[in-house]
């Protein structure tokens, strides 16, 4: 086989359909757009649009509130801390944080740092490194030997500073 023996095989590559060039094309004088309407001319953009009706996504009932200055954090349980220190996932003797709990595979997400819930029993001696902690989680991290150190919040913007 040389070079120019290379070729597609049989039928992987069809021929573009020219749309609009005489009846004998199978697509000529309407080029499949049927016979007149907003749809046949050019520029349409109908996403949505319902004559003049008013819109679904408008007559429905909108619901909840979604805060633009909410916090996106990633829960992390106690419990789930342990379980991933029994299995040698996690090391106690090292400082946990986001990065070891990313690393890990037990923080999914959280742009903004990781929340320590409560929930569970933590028997190892550990030092955490947190955007936030429940007050039960501090406790139980404390009774266990360890501690708790939460960062302090990171500022929004330059702007809100000058404020």
């Amino acid at each position: 086989m040389k070079l120019n023996d290379i070729r597609d095989n049989e039928g992987a590559r069809h021929r573009k359909m020219r749309i609009g060039r005489g009846i004998g094309s199978g697509k000529g004088k309407t080029g499949g757009r049927g016979q007149k309407g907003q749809k046949a001319r050019s520029g349409v953009a109908i996403k949505g649009f319902e004559g003049g009706q008013m819109p679904l996504h408008m007559r429905l009932p909108k619901r909840g509130f979604n805060n633009p200055f909410g916090k996106d954090y990633a829960e992390v349980n106690l419990g789930m801390v342990q379980k991933f220190i029994d299995a040698k996932k996690l090391d106690a003797s090292k400082d946990i944080d986001h990065a070891a709990l990313q690393a890990a595979g037990l923080a999914r997400g959280g742009k903004d740092g990781v929340r320590l819930l409560g929930k569970g029993e933590l028997k190892a001696k550990a030092k955490f490194i947190v955007a936030g902690a429940s007050k039960g989680a501090i406790d139980a991290v404390e009774k266990a030997g360890g501690s708790v150190e939460v960062l302090a919040p990171k500022k929004a913007d330059a702007k809100a500073d000058a404020k």
